[in-house]
């Protein structure tokens, strides 16, 4: 592949991050990790099951730690971004600038 063509390639952008809701969590927790599964599900907006999903995927990759463990009587879940998972955002980001860049030079 040619420089040029380098500039364009959308193929290296990370799946497991590029879904919407995981974009969102990967966000939000770059800058407030840990965060409580409650805090995160009012960030993103979505559902408990429909975040859990999303985690699972992002935990199976090795980008988030869960934690569980009980307040009072009561269930709570902590969100940590691990390294591999901040590893991963950073370079997401960089791969989405490069192609923003490669777009205002044409």
């Amino acid at each position: 592949m040619s420089a040029v063509d380098r500039r364009f390639d959308h193929t290296d952008i990370d799946d497991v991050i590029h879904g919407r809701l995981r974009l969102g969590v990967m966000a939000y927790l770059s800058t407030a990790s840990p965060a409580s599964f409650v805090e995160l599900r009012a960030k993103v907006n979505a559902t408990d099951g429909n975040l859990s999903a999303h985690l699972q995927k992002l935990e199976d990759a090795g980008y988030v730690r869960i934690e569980k463990s009980f307040k009072g009587k009561k269930p709570h879940t902590d969100v940590h971004l691990t390294d591999k998972g901040r590893d991963a955002w950073i370079g997401y980001l960089a791969r989405l600038q490069a192609l923003l860049g490669a777009a205002r030079r044409d």
